[in-house]
C-alpha cells in the first residue's frame, strides 16, 4: 500500500482529495495547521493526521519521510487578503512551499505535486496556457509563482519528481469555510441574502468541479511525468453574471444581487487550455457546471444549515 502525505488535507480540496486516495487504496497522512481547514471534514476516515504549521522544519520532516508522495495543497488562497497582507502571503506560500521541497529533498520522496492557480498569468490574454510568459497582478500570483519556481528547480536541480499544477475556478462539496464564488453565492442563497457581485459581472472564470480536479491530481502522482506544468480547468469561459443564472435554476431560487466594487488584483478574463492535461496525463473533465452546481447545492443544503 503506498502512502501519500496530504497537507491541507482538511481542506476544500483536501477533504475530497484524501476520500479519493482511500478509495482507491491509498494510505494517507495529512498535515493541517487548521487555520482554515476543518476537523469535521475529516470525521469518520482513517487518516494518519498530524497538527502543525508548513513553517515547522522538523515536524514537515518527520511528516513526509517514508512517503510515496507529497501532494502540496496548503496555502494562502485569497487575492484580497494577499493584498491586504502580501507578507503573510508570503510567508505561507513561498517560503512553507521550500520548506516541504527541501524535507522532500532530503528524504527522497518519488512524487511531489503542487497546487497552483492561474494567478502567476495575470495580464495574459486567455486561454491560459502552459507556454505563456508569467504577469502576476496580485501578491497571490506572485508568490504562486514564486512557489512553482521552486517546484521546477528542485526538480532541475536535484530530480525531485515535482509536477506543478494550475488550477482554475473551484466548487463543490466541503467548500463551505472557503471565500469562493460558488461557495459564496450558495451560503448566502441558504441564508436568504442577496448575493454580492464584484464589479459589473462580465468578469469571466473557467469553473471546475473539485472530484474532476481531484482525478488530475491522481493521475499527476500515479504519472511518470516530472518537471512539468499543466493547466487543469476545463476550457469553458463562464461570466459571473452567468454563473447566478445557472445557479437560479439549480437552487430554483429567485436570487436577488447587488453589484459591488471590483476587487484588486481580480482577473477581468480567466479561461484555460487544457490540451496538455489531455495528452500527457489523459486526464480531461467530465462534469458539466449543471451538474456540479447540483452536486455542490444538494452538499450545502445538508452541511450548512
Amino acid at each position: 500500500m503506498k502512502t501519500i502525505c496530504v497537507t491541507g488535507g482538511a481542506g476544500f480540496i483536501g477533504a475530497n482529495l484524501v476520500r479519493l486516495l482511500l478509495s482507491e487504496g491509498y494510505a494517507v497522512r495529512v498535515l493541517d495547521n487548521f487555520a482554515t481547514g476543518q476537523r469535521r471534514y475529516l470525521d469518520g476516515l482513517d487518516v494518519d493526521l498530524i497538527e502543525a504549521d508548513m513553517m515547522d522544519e522538523a515536524v514537515v520532516a518527520t511528516a513526509v519521510a517514508g512517503m510515496d508522495g507529497v501532494v502540496h495543497l496548503a496555502a494562502q488562497t485569497s487575492v484580497p487578503d494577499s493584498v491586504a497582507d502580501p507578507f503573510y502571503d508570503c510567508q505561507l506560500n513561498v517560503l512553507g512551499t521550500l520548506n516541504l521541497l527541501e524535507a522532500c529533498r532530503r528524504a527522497s520522496i518519488p512524487r511531489f505535486v503542487f497546487a497552483s492557480s492561474n494567478a502567476p498569468l495575470g495580464r495574459q490574454l486567455p486561454p491560459a496556457h502552459e507556454e505563456q510568459a508569467p504577469l502576476p497582478i496580485s501578491p497571490y500570483g506572485a508568490s504562486k509563482l514564486a512557489g512553482e519556481g521552486y517546484c521546477l528547480a528542485y526538480h532541475g536541480t536535484w530530480g525531485l519528481g515535482t509536477i506543478v499544477l494550475r488550477f482554475a475556478n473551484l466548487y463543490g462539496p466541503f467548500s463551505g469555510h472557503t471565500k469562493g464564488v460558488v461557495a459564496e453565492f450558495l451560503k448566502n442563497i441558504a441564508a436568504g441574502r442577496p448575493l454580492e457581485v464584484h464589479g459589473d459581472g462580465q468578469q469571466t472564470r473557467d469553473f471546475i468541479y473539485v472530484v474532476d480536479l481531484c482525478r488530475a491530481i491522481l493521475l499527476a502522482l500515479e504519472s511518470d511525468v516530472s518537471g512539468e506544468l499543466f493547466q487543469i480547468a476545463t476550457g469553458t469561459e463562464t461570466s459571473i453574471l452567468q454563473l447566478t443564472e445557472q445557479i437560479a435554476e439549480v437552487t430554483q431560487q429567485a436570487i436577488k444581487f447587488t453589484h459591488g466594487q471590483r476587487r484588486l488584483g481580480d482577473i477581468g478574463q480567466n479561461y484555460s487550455a487544457v490540451t496538455k492535461a489531455a495528452e500527457r496525463l489523459h486526464w480531461q473533465p467530465t462534469t458539466t457546471l449543471a451538474e456540479g452546481l447540483a452536486e455542490t447545492w444538494a452538499w450545502f443544503q445538508v452541511n450548512q444549515k
